[in-house]
């Protein structure tokens, strides 16, 4: 463990407060998970006597144990890292006024970039921000940099933006009211509030969507959907879920990469990463005990990249007459890359059916609009 310096911070050490903890979830608490889990260092800015802080970094050095395949950070355990800022910033937050104890609940992450890949020995550096809140929700905007210790250098890995609710710990059903927060200008507050509308009306849209269900397929050919549509079984236990018996929705987000990135590996044969992650809607909470499947299919393929469409549905073991419902859906975009990490050609795919020609069709749809936004964002940096 170690903590970086920062100039600025020695600069103003009578103001600052630094803070070393690990967040721990039930199966976190046995001692030999206490002497083997990497510390994780969170700084708070803003004054000690500050009832919140409006912004906090989570450092923590990679391990070989954080890597995937082909050895550098697993895009899922990045997501769990930016979903436990988001977390603890938006819980402290919401807490700030009187009235019932909650927990943010995640509900929506937002388009997230995979800008580079993160290697195992590199120091991840998460930055979480309050950026607006409504009546019932926050949103937390989240930035990921790593650091090579040895070098010194720094490099922006990931950039995301999530959607919390307040849930009542004595009610859980209970949604509570958000604590106002400040604006630099009323220009910041305008833009928030039209991210959050956008928002509001992408997951009712969703929502419309949300009965499909993933059938296996008997004998497929390779290059279809049927070939390389995957799915994890997965029992929630103690050591997935917060301390109040929910899913972390950042162990859900890992399961949804790790099985989008089986469907990528099974349709390319190559190296495959995530390159971005579409919206991620949680719909409804995934209590312990539950039976999560999570089932992923391709859906679009362009040239150099393509998309996978994930579902995660519960099933609760203990009270079996609530039934099986969809809990979490989302889109991830992953890349083919060679032996020496340049990208390769997506094997075109062999579609089947109205059903996928349709889901290709809107993939495409929502290929070009992010292609057209990354080339309007670039423009607007120049």
């Amino acid at each position: 463990m170690f903590v970086r310096s920062d100039p600025q911070q020695k600069q103003h050490a009578t103001r600052l407060s630094l803070h070393i903890a690990i967040l721990t979830a039930p199966g976190d608490l046995r001692q030999d998970k206490l002497n083997k889990e990497p510390v994780i260092i969170i700084i708070m800015s803003g004054t000690q006597s500050q009832a919140t802080a409006s912004s906090l970094q989570i450092c923590r050095i990679m391990r070989p144990d954080d890597a995937n395949i082909v050895g550098n950070v697993h895009g899922g355990t990045i997501l769990k890292m930016i979903e436990e800022a988001g977390c603890i910033i938006g819980t402290r937050h919401c807490n700030t006024q009187p009235g019932d104890r909650c927990a943010a609940q995640l509900a929506r992450v937002e388009r997230t970039d995979f800008l580079y890949p993160m290697f195992i020995g590199e120091v991840a550096h998460v930055s979480a921000e309050i950026t607006y809140a409504s009546k019932h929700s926050v949103e937390v905007q989240v930035h990921v940099m790593s650091e090579n210790i040895l070098t010194g250098a720094t490099k922006m890995t990931n950039r995301a933006a999530l959607w919390y609710v307040p849930f009542s710990l004595e009610d859980v059903d209970n949604v509570t009211e958000v604590p106002p927060i400040k604006y630099a200008s009323p220009g910041q507050e305008e833009e928030g509030k039209k991210r959050y509308e956008a928002q509001k009306m992408e997951r009712l849209e969703t929502k419309e969507r949300n009965g499909e269900l993933l059938m296996p397929v008997s004998a497929p050919e390779p290059y279809t959907v049927g070939f390389s549509q995957s799915s994890l079984i997965h029992l929630v236990g103690p050591s997935d879920c917060t301390l109040h018996g929910f899913v972390h929705g950042g162990v859900t987000m890992k399961l949804m990469d790790e099985v989008a990135g089986i469907v990528a590996a099974r349709h390319c044969k190559t190296n495959i990463v995530t390159a971005s992650v579409d919206a991620i809607n949680f719909h409804r909470k995934i209590m312990k005990g539950c039976v999560v499947t999570v089932s992923g299919r391709a859906t679009f393929a362009s040239n150099k990249s393509m998309e996978i469409e994930v579902f995660v549905d519960a099933d609760p073991l203990i009270e079996a007459e609530k039934g099986k419902y969809r809990a979490v859906t989302a889109f991830f975009t992953y890349i083919s890359l060679d032996k020496q990490g340049k990208p390769l050609s997506i094997p075109p795919m062999k579609l089947e059916g109205d059903g996928e020609q349709r889901r290709f069709e809107d993939g495409k749809m929502r290929y070009l609009q992010n292609k057209a936004k990354r080339l309007a964002d670039k423009e607007r940096q120049q």
